[in-house]
Order: C-alpha cells, then sequence, then structure tokens
C-alpha cells in the first residue's frame, strides 16, 4: 500500500502567498522538486519565529523523522565528519537518537 504524504510544496507555496507575500528567502527551498521532512522543518523555522521555551519543546516532542530524512541525516554527518554530539546539536536532536539511528540503519 502506497503511504499518502501531504503536498508541503503546495501548501508553504499557498501560505506564503497569502500571509508571508513579503518573505523571498524560502523560494530556493520551494524551487525543488519534492520537499524533503528537513526541508519542511527549514520552511517552518523561518516564517515562524516563535522560539519560546514551552513552544520548542512541544515542537521536538512532536517530530518524526522517515527512513528518507534519517539517512539524509546520517550522510550528512558523514561527509561533515560530524560526532554524535555534533550532529544532534545542529540537528537539535538528541545524542542517543542519533546513536539509535545508526545502530538501526548502518548496521
Amino acid at each position: 500500500m502506497k503511504e499518502i504524504e501531504p503536498n508541503y510544496k503546495r501548501i508553504y507555496s499557498d501560505l506564503i502567498e497569502e500571509r508571508f507575500s513579503d518573505r523571498t528567502d524560502c523560494k530556493k527551498i520551494l524551487s525543488k522538486k519534492k520537499l524533503s521532512q528537513l526541508d519542511v522543518i527549514k520552511l517552518n523555522s523561518i516564517l515562524f519565529k516563535d522560539d519560546s521555551e514551552s513552544n520548542f519543546s512541544f515542537n521536538q516532542m512532536h517530530r518524526s523523522y522517515n527512513r528518507e530524512t534519517i539517512l539524509e541525516i546520517l550522510t550528512y554527518q558523514k561527509q561533515n565528519n560530524l560526532s554524535n554530539v555534533q550532529l544532534a546539536a545542529h540537528f537539535q536532536l538528541s545524542r542517543n537518537t542519533v546513536a539509535k539511528w545508526k545502530k538501526i540503519f548502518l548496521v
């Protein structure tokens, strides 16, 4: 069974057109053929810069990553020669999550 995903490109394009028409810094991300989960997270942080502590912790608890995104993150680590701690800090993950992903996906 094929998994149905939201069309994030259309969602964010419409959102920018309606509410953030002055934002031109998102065009590079939106020019991609398909947006990854990391692109969606980046767009969300650009458009909604609410850095309150409670909002941040709520959003962190509800993040989820698919296999493709996890492999992209682990590839980023390898390309940039980062430790688990550095990678976790860069993507705002826990180092235990990074270690768990490496154990599962890079066996």
